[in-house]
């Protein structure tokens, strides 16, 4: 299946460590990034859920869901859990604070193309990639990422991509290269000259370029 942002994305139920999903409905009202790793007991996959363990708070600070996915058994993922949790100095008295969805017969990592041709298992299988996908709250594609195996995410990178989808969905601003929460932001093409007064109180800075044209419009981040 090929997926384009602003697509919905496709309903599902699964198996996973807090039992059976209706994926929608898990996600109710919230966000969700589910993103995917090649395998449980494997050194960078480990230390990836470690991270989104404990970024857990600031994903809900954004009313996002984190949930993982491999091609693993919900009994492999269980075991790998207290690794993780160890890894990450987690408290391991704590229930695990997202789910992991059990893939084994790879019906999903087919479903969202999912699966990394050069990288194979022990069983002779291709294994899940390390994909992204950030879903909104109306079940809508927003992003979608695929790392090669070697390469582990960065999380923190993902929370800003939120942080600006979030903010652009409400005001009529862009987020330029490197941009951080609260810096200076661009204001929109499609924004009239006569409505940057009304939409942005605080004032627009535009940039003087050699071609003389009015695009490169700086404002303060709107709150």
């Amino acid at each position: 299946m090929s997926l384009n942002l602003g697509d919905p994305f496709p309903n599902f139920t699964a198996e996973t460590t807090i039992g059976t999903i209706d994926f929608h409905q898990w996600i109710g009202d919230s966000w969700a990034i589910l993103f995917s790793h090649p395998a449980d007991y494997t050194p960078v996959c480990t230390t990836e859920l470690a991270a989104v363990a404990k970024l857990v708070p600031e994903f809900a600070q954004r009313n996002v869901k984190p949930i993982a996915l491999s091609c693993d058994s919900v009994e492999s993922h269980r075991g790998w859990i207290e690794d993780i949790k160890a890894y990450g100095q987690l408290a391991t008295g704590d229930p695990f604070p997202f789910p992991i969805i059990d893939d084994s017969k790879r019906e999903l990592a087919v479903k969202l193309n999912m699966l990394d041709r050069d990288e194979i298992g022990s069983a002779g299988l291709p294994l899940t990639c390390r994909a992204v996908f950030v879903i909104d709250a109306g079940k809508k594609l927003r992003l979608s990422i695929l790392y090669p195996a070697t390469t582990g995410r960065n999380f923190a990178e993902i929370l800003r991509t939120i942080d600006s989808m979030q903010l652009t969905d409400k005001r009529k601003v862009a987020t330029p290269a490197d941009w951080m929460p609260g810096n200076t932001c661009m204001v929109q093409p499609t924004v009239p000259e006569d409505q940057l007064a009304t939409l942005f109180p605080a004032g627009v800075n535009s940039v003087p370029l050699p071609s003389g044209k009015r695009y490169l419009r700086k404002t303060e981040c709107p709150k």
